[in-house]
């Protein structure tokens, strides 16, 4: 059976940086069994109420500025799979999430930049699935666990965030840090702290990360990058346990890490 994924996108200009980030994604999917389709919790997708992207031909989202052009004129052309964003809808409603099938949205960075370095033939369906921004690690939790059903149906289900995003910490006078930047003692600290819970199992803990895990206000100033996380690890199963399956940093601040989830 498929793991579940999480997944550090980064910076958008991740699918053009000579990084380590990069070159794992762009491997690791040939370590996997080949999934019938994808659901992939965006946290660049945000919604008051879990949503469901239901659209057959989702259009490209550039939500950033400032970046490489070369990024504008990328296209991610995977289909989307109406009759699978129902079953993942009607998932979310039995767990009492009351969800939404939404067309109106698209493939936003924190879609379309993984999945091209994953999965660069575009032949897989794509499901987004929304975050909520004012909802608790928790919440995204249970959307995990919804979720959980679809790793039997060959479908590789992703949390696609960033495991640190302090924007402010990797800005400069002279604009960013550069991309091999050192990453500070507080991103470390965090880091090696969720590391240490998310591979012990400890889910209580990591529920409780804003009062239990050293800076994390200066690693997330804002969490909305990190729920994918939690839907990742719901997704895993009852007593989720994950596997780093990459460390690196880019800009200094910006954790890449990514996880497995069973």
């Amino acid at each position: 059976m498929l793991p579940s994924l999480f997944i550090s996108h980064g910076s958008p200009m991740l699918v053009l940086s000579d990084t380590p980030a990069r070159h794992f994604l762009e491997r690791y999917a040939a370590e996997l069994p080949r999934p019938d389709a994808i659901v992939i919790v965006s946290a660049h997708y945000e919604t008051a109420r879990p949503a469901v992207l239901g659209d057959p031909a989702p259009r490209m989202i550039y939500d950033f500025g400032g970046f490489d052009p070369k990024l504008r004129e990328m296209v991610y052309a995977a289909p989307g799979d109406p009759a699978l964003a129902e079953i993942v809808a009607g998932l979310l409603d039995s767990a009492a999430l009351d969800a939404t099938v939404d067309a109106d949205w698209g493939y936003d960075h924190g879609t379309w930049v993984p999945l091209r370095l994953l999965y660069p033939d575009a032949d897989i369906p794509v499901v987004p699935v929304s975050v909520q921004p004012g909802a608790s690690a928790r919440h995204h939790f249970e959307v995990g666990r919804a979720l959980a059903p679809l790793r039997a149906r060959n479908v590789l289900v992703i949390g696609s965030g960033s495991l640190t995003h302090n924007l402010r910490a990797i800005r400069t006078e002279l604009g960013r840090n550069p991309v091999d930047a050192e990453a500070p003692d507080w991103v470390v600290a965090f880091s090696e702290w969720m590391q240490a819970r998310i591979t012990a199992g400890d889910t209580e803990a990591l529920l409780d990360y804003r009062d239990l895990a050293p800076h994390a206000a200066d690693n997330h100033p804002t969490d909305e990058h990190l729920m994918p996380l939690y839907a990742a690890m719901g997704a895993g199963g009852d007593a989720p346990r994950g596997e780093r399956i990459h460390a690196s940093h880019e800009y200094g601040a910006l954790m890449m890490d990514a996880y497995a989830f069973t």
